[in-house]
Order: C-alpha cells, then structure tokens, then sequence
C-alpha cells in the first residue's frame, strides 16, 4: 500500500497567513466562489474557439475510456488466478490442459497492455487539456492586468502593490488549478466510484457495494475535516514562515544601521524568535499530516478487510472463485488511488475559487475617472491650458483646490509655485485626469478635457515627475518608452539634450546598461535625466514639469534648466517647481496657498509686489547662502589642514 499523500504535503499554493481580506472562507462554495465560477466557465469553453472546445469534448472522451480500462484491470487479475487454479488443482481434462497453461500469460499480458492504455490515454488527456487550461489562464490574466491599469489611481494608492500581484498571480494559479483538478481529477474520480460500484453490484453483490460506499461516504467526510483543520494549522506556519523572513530581509536591508548601533544580537534574538513560532507549527503541520494519514489508511483499511472477509468466506463456501477473491482486492486497492487525492483535490480547489474570487472582486472595480460616452479624441490646436473655478477634494472634509481659475496660453511657460500643501501636484494629477474636479472645468483648446478620451488627453502631455521611478530594463529601453517606434538615433540625440548622453556612453554597456529594480543604479539626478530625454523623445505639445530638477546638485541643474528651456521653447509648458530660481524666465508665476490662487505675475512684478512669493523667494536665498557660506567653511577648514600637514605641525 502507498504511502497516503491525500491531503499530504503542503502546496505551494496554500492559502495565505492570518485572518485578513485574504483569508480563505470556509463555506464550501459561497455566493462569491459560485460567481467565479460561473465567470470561469465562458475561458474553459470558448465560444469563439472552437478547437479548444474540440479539446474539451476529446478530453472528456480520452477520460471516459481510461476509467473503463483502469476498472477493467482487475478482471485481469481474476481471469490469470482462476486458470492457476485450475491448471494447479489438476481439475481440468487433459485436453483443456494446453490451453489453460497459455491463459494465465494472456491474462497477464492483457493486465500489462491495460495498464499502458490507462496510462496513454491519460497524458494524452492532460496534453489536449493543457492547452485549454492556460489559454483560460491566460485570457483571465491578461483581462484582469488590463483592468488594474483602468483602475483609478485612488484605487492604487490604498492598494498595496505586492497584494495586487499577489492577486493576479493567485487568481492564473487558482484557474488553471480548478480546470485541471476538476476535470482532470475530480470528475474522472466520481466515474471511477461509479463504475466500481457497478462493478461490485454485477460481480458480487450489494454488501460489497454497501461497504464500499460508506467507506467513500466516510473517508472524504474525514478528509474534508482533517483538511480544514490543516488549514487553519498551515496558515499560522505560514504567518511565522513570513514574519521570520520579513524580519531577515528588513535587518540585512538595513546591514549598516544594525552595525552603527552593534545590534547583530538583538536581530538575531529577533529572527530566532520568529523561527520557534515556526518550528512550533511546522511540527504541528507534520504531526496533523501523520493524523491525517493515518486516519485515511484505518478507514479503508477496515473497508478492504471486510470486502476481503466476505469474499473469503464466499470462496471457502464454494460461491465464489479464488480469481474473485484476487479481484476484490485489485479493486480495492486501485480505488484508494484516486481516494488518496482527494483531500489535496478539495483543498487545491477551494483554495483555487478563493483566489479566483479575489481576482474577479478586482475586476468588478469600477474605475472612478471612466471615459464619457461618445468621448472623442482631443485635437491639440495650439496647447491652451485652462482651469475654470475648479473646486476639489480627496475627501469632503478636506478641500484641496478652492475656486481655481488660471490660464497658461499657448506657447508660453506658466510656473506654479507655494508652500507645500498648496495643492500644486494636485493640479497635474487633475490634468492628467488620475481624478476629475469636483465643481467648474479643465479645458485644452476650449476642450473640456472630461469629453475626450484619456489616451488622446495623455498622448498630448509630456511629463517630467518629481519622483522618477524606471523600469527594470536597460537606460535604451527606458528611455524609448516616451516614443516605442524611435530609432536609436533619435533616442541619443533625446540623451544628448538631457545632458546624459555623454555619461551613458562611459558606461562599459552603453545604452544598454540596466539601470536595475526602480532605477536604483542610478543617482537621483541621472534618474531625473532619463526622465527627461524620454519627454523630450516624445515630444508633446504640453509640457508638465513637476519639480524636474528637485534631485539635481545646482551644478547638473543649470544644464538641465538649460536643456528644459529649448525643449519647452514654443509649447505649452507648466512648471510646478520648488526652487524657485529655475522658474524666473517664466512668462507667469502663479502663487498658491491652500488651494487659491493669491498672486500672479512675472518674476520682477511678484518681488515688486512683495508678497508671499517674494517671502518665499528670500527665505530659499536665506538657506542657499547658509548652505554656501558652511561649504566655504568646511572647504577653509579642509585647506588649513593641509596647510598644516604639510609644514609639519601636524
């Protein structure tokens, strides 16, 4: 007898620790898991691909026939020990003799061909299947990607991004999970019982059907509850598993902060004491495991034995062969294959609907800034930018923009200055429509930009963030992104004007050096000019420059300031900016403080005036001044102390 693998070594895909959101329920199938499947269903049979449902039906077919053969083995079995007897036991006429020797060897042979038809048919089921499996997959996967970047970016904002992959990749795990186990496992598994159970009312009679059911009966019903049981077990090794590792990856993050205050012991207290609430559950998984097991083999074991009894006692009584007595336990013994998967394959399908549960609550979002019915594309004339008395909030209690009105004409640079938590960022999230206002307009061209669609309203901006966050990938691929289709000419000549042409090409890989995870083999202001150069590579007729040059040393700055300024030359450019020297040549500044626009003017007209913007203005010279005169200092100081070392008085 195998070893009992039934609800048996933990998957890969178990359900996750602790009892949060993504905890898995414990109905069997709740209104949300019918629903899932229900959307499920459309994937596995494809209305538009009918080979893939010629797949389905040859599958279920393929399935069929290696059931009737796997049932039909053991009368294999029966056949090769009743010729034994009879040729052993002498019983038969010298003429028979010849032919029964030859019996038990085609009998064998015949239990050897069925074993390989049983296992041919099977893997070519699972080979036609494959295909439909992940094209549902796939279809599913790539449906719900689309729709997480449909989602406002409210929604990603309160999301955490690592739950949001997690639920993508649960959700391709759980679909190719429930296609495969269901019709893969569980419906061959229920025709297996039945044709048993045909097999022992034909062959025997309704005891042995009677034992047989109530062995099913009560082994999956132990199953089932063992299961659940291991459940609640593996998800708390499953939340100590994750906190040891948490921890690990948080101290080795922050290596030089544990040795700047020698705390190598006090981490390692840490992780150790995560590590004893794992090991404590882990031992309670194993010790659940061999329960699990155990109970399992005791249950079909007393099945097996009184099938086995009444069979012996039929034979002994003349009323059965000894052949038939061999059956019984073929019969039984090749049923508790199938049982034997039967707590994996009720785990590996609930935990699977979870998952596409989950999946299918992300696409059910609706997403807060949809395009208008009938939305058209936006048609550019020249690039005016205007906010009419626009009122917004992110929540009601807090307003953000209050009664906004301001112009940035065509062609002209507009600067948008103040204290932080003025509503400046705001303003380029609501060009960009991430929200729409709450009261009054946004219009380009007289264009209410509500009334167009957002890939046209995005296609006409080009954007430099304060925060430069790039791809994964090489500073090439990182910079085509502004324009997919540009030469690789037109990709340097874009570096070239962001000034970073001539440090990529110092690189030993040149364009093709990976700038790693988010960027982070890249200097803040190296970043900041990748940004930069895919902008100007795309070259939009509306330019946002949200504190570009926030993350430039002064020096890189001017040249940047440089590059910015004959890019924006003759378009429609609005600089939200926070050093407040890189906006002096602008056209119009526009002052805010909590939402409201209390100035506006050019550089000369703002500090004639002398109001907020000149108070911001002298206090930024204030510490730019501090900050020179303590260089100058430290450059002093480092200059005496040469001085020193050199005439020896050191």
């Amino acid at each position: 007898m195998q070893r009992t693998l039934g609800s048996g070594q933990p998957s890969p895909h178990e359900p996750p620790p602790g009892g949060g959101p993504d905890a898995p329920r414990h109905d069997w199938l709740s209104g949300g898991q019918l629903r899932a499947l229900r959307a499920l269903a459309p994937h596995v049979w494809p209305h538009d691909r009918p080979d893939l449902q010629r797949r389905v039906v040859l599958s279920l077919v393929l399935m069929l026939v290696a059931k009737v053969v796997t049932v039909s083995m053991p009368f294999t079995y029966k056949w090769a020990t009743d010729a034994l007897v009879a040729v052993s036991g002498g019983r038969v006429p010298a003429s028979e003799v010849a032919w029964l020797i030859g019996a038990p060897i085609l009998a064998t042979v015949l239990y050897g061909l069925s074993r390989i038809a049983m296992v041919v048919l099977t893997q070519a089921r699972e080979g036609l299947f494959a295909k439909v499996a992940m094209h549902a997959v796939r279809q599913l996967g790539l449906a719900t990607f689309e729709h997480m970047h449909r989602l406002s970016l409210r929604f990603h904002l309160e999301r955490k991004t690592g739950g949001l992959t997690r639920v993508l990749e649960r959700g391709r795990t759980g679909i190719e999970n429930i296609t495969r186990m269901t019709l893969m496992t569980l419906i061959p598994t229920i025709i297996e019982f039945m044709l048993v159970l045909a097999v022992l009312a034909i062959e025997f009679d309704w005891r042995y059907v009677l034992i047989v059911l109530a062995m099913i009966v009560g082994y999956l019903a132990f199953t089932v509850r063992a299961t659940e049981w291991r459940v609640t077990i593996r998800r708390q090794m499953n939340e100590s598993d994750t906190d040891a590792n948490t921890k690990a990856i948080d101290s080795l993050l922050n290596y030089e902060t544990v040795k700047y205050f020698g705390a190598e012991a006090r981490e390692a207290a840490r992780y150790d004491s995560s590590m004893a609430r794992y090991e404590h559950a882990s031992i309670r998984t194993y010790t659940s495991l061999a329960i699990l097991n155990a109970g399992q083999a005791i249950i079909f074991t007393i099945a097996l034995t009184l099938c086995m009894a009444l069979s012996a006692a039929a034979v002994v009584n003349g009323q059965a062969s000894v052949g038939q007595f061999i059956m019984v336990n073929a019969i039984m013994l090749q049923l508790f294959i199938p049982l034997n998967f039967m707590g994996m394959v009720y785990r590996e399908i609930k935990q699977g609907m979870t998952d596409i549960e989950r999946m299918m609550d992300v696409l059910e979002q609706k997403p807060e800034v949809p395009d208008r019915p009938g939305a058209k594309p936006l048609v550019v004339s020249g690039g005016t930018v205007r906010f009419e008395n626009v009122r917004f909030h992110y929540e009601p209690a807090r307003t953000i923009l209050d009664g906004l009105t301001f112009e940035v004409p065509a062609g002209k640079m507009v600067a948008i200055v103040g204290p932080s938590g003025a509503g400046k960022s705001t303003i380029s999230r609501i060009l960009m429509r991430f929200y729409d206002v709450a009261d009054g307009r946004v219009t380009i061209d007289g264009q209410d930009i509500r009334d167009v669609t957002q890939d046209s309203l995005r296609a006409a901006y080009g954007v430099v963030p304060q925060d430069t966050v790039l791809f994964n990938d090489t500073i090439l691929y990182n910079i085509r992104y502004g324009r997919p289709d540009a030469t690789d000419v037109e990709v340097e000549e874009a570096a070239r004007l962001a000034q970073i042409d001539t440090f990529i090409r110092a690189l030993p890989e040149g364009y093709q050096t990976m700038v790693g995870e988010r960027g982070l083999k890249l200097s803040g202001g190296e970043k900041q000019r990748v940004a930069i150069a895919r902008t100007i590579l795309k070259a939009p007729p509306i330019l946002m420059l949200d504190e570009a040059t926030s993350a430039l040393d002064s020096h890189t700055e001017r040249e940047i300031q440089d590059a910015l300024d004959r890019v924006s030359k003759d378009r429609t450019t609005l600089v939200i900016a926070h050093r407040l020297s890189t906006i002096v040549g602008a056209d119009n500044i526009l002052v805010l403080e909590k939402g409201r626009l209390v100035e506006q003017g050019t550089h000369g007209e703002l500090m004639a005036s002398n109001g907020l913007y000149a108070s911001l203005w002298n206090r930024q010279r204030e510490a730019e001044r501090a900050r020179e005169e303590l260089a100058q200092a430290l450059e002093a100081e480092k200059r005496l102390e040469g001085e020193k070392i050199r005439d020896g008085r050191i």
